[in-house]
């Protein structure tokens, strides 16, 4: 029989966790790992998303419409004129933004399965369980 006691200057109350318990604690910290994972995938997309901005900007700044633009594909650098880039940059930037409105759907998802768990433990443990993530 496994008992959770918080120490200190509170009282001490012994909890009994069942099975279920350490399941949603379980769930609980997979989630919140997860959601971590994906708020540092859609910051990474979105530098990677003003990156493209940036570049269409400066795209649009040539001068001379006849320069071939080179355009990374893989590993490889091919040229094409500056409508073909623009073109290219446009689509990119569209598709990066809808991986980041499905990711963040995803973060909001997990978010309100982190809700539902809190309440359910909080209410089981009170004080006795800290759910709260480290800002440290």
């Amino acid at each position: 029989m496994a008992a959770a006691t918080m120490k200190g200057p509170v009282a001490v109350e012994d909890v009994v966790v069942t099975f279920e318990d350490q399941q949603k604690i379980n769930k609980f910290a997979r989630n919140t790992s997860r959601m971590a994972e994906l708020k540092n995938e859609i910051e990474s997309k979105k530098k990677t998303l003003q990156n493209l901005q940036d570049a269409s900007d400066e795209l649009m700044m040539l001068d001379d419409d006849s320069l071939l633009v080179p355009y990374q594909i893989g590993g490889v650098f091919i040229g094409h004129s500056q409508e073909e880039t623009q073109e290219m940059l446009e689509a990119a930037k569209e598709a990066l933004e809808q991986e980041v409105k499905g990711l963040e759907e995803r973060v909001s998802e997990i978010q309100q399965v982190l809700g539902d768990l809190k309440v359910q433990l909080y209410a089981k443990f009170g004080n006795n369980i800290n759910l709260e993530a480290d800002e440290s």
